[in-house]
């Protein structure tokens, strides 16, 4: 299982769709996710000033594009979706909330 993060704003406006895929895949090619060892960090690095995050919990083996794991800049190896998230492959979707 992988996770991607996500604004309540960014899901709500692609939900009637039976894909999802974030603003950011069509400047980076991919949708950034993580393994729930890399959660914390990756909350911490990006989404600190953000109040409130969901987080797509999404069973790999049923996504329909492509998977990689590749490395960031400090050579941590992340996974990427080369594609839009179909909807099926997300088994649940959590809120995480910052104190501030």
């Amino acid at each position: 299982m992988i996770i991607h993060i996500t604004t309540l704003s960014a899901w709500g406006s692609q939900a009637q769709k039976n894909h999802f895929a974030p603003d950011v895949f069509a400047m980076d090619g991919f949708i950034h996710c993580c393994a729930s060892s890399q959660l914390a960090g990756v909350l911490e690095r990006y989404f600190s000033r953000v109040d409130k995050v969901l987080l797509l919990h999404i069973d790999d083996l049923k996504l329909t594009s492509p998977l990689r794991y590749e490395s960031a800049s400090n050579e941590e190896k992340f996974p990427h979706i080369y594609g839009a998230i179909n909807k099926e492959a997300i088994i649940r979707i959590g809120e995480q909330i910052n104190k501030k």
